[in-house]
Parts: C-alpha cells; structure tokens; sequence
C-alpha cells in the first residue's frame, strides 16, 4: 500500500471500530501499517497452490548461537 492508501485505510477502519486516532499518534500508527503492509507483502509473495495445506501448529524454536 502506498501513503495514500494507508491514510484511507486507517480513516476507514478506525471510523468502522468506532476508534478514534489522537492527531500526536496518527504518524506512528501509519508507521505500523505501513511496516504490516510490508510483511503482507512478504508473506503473498509466497507462491501457493491447491495442494499446499496449512501447518497444523507453528512451533517456534530457538535461533542457533550466532545465526542472527
């Protein structure tokens, strides 16, 4: 999503919970989304197809020492 679209999606869907942005945390929150807009992308740009099922249960584990 581009800034633009951001700012539309944030107007609407805090009209749409009924939750008001304060004017001192409309940058941040615009921020998060964009920085959530990024992850969505990441994540679509996964190609999948009809056989690929979900994983039962994410399991996280522990990086290696060194890895990160």
């Amino acid at each position: 999503m581009n800034a633009a679209e951001l700012e539309r999606y944030l107007d609407a869907a805090s009209a749409a919970v009924g939750l008001p942005i304060a004017p001192e945390h409309r940058a941040a929150v615009l921020g998060y989304l964009a920085l959530a807009s990024g992850f969505a992308d990441t994540v679509n740009a996964v190609p999948l197809d009809a056989t690929d099922e979900p994983a039962m249960a994410f399991v996280p584990v522990v990086p290696l020492e060194g890895s990160a």
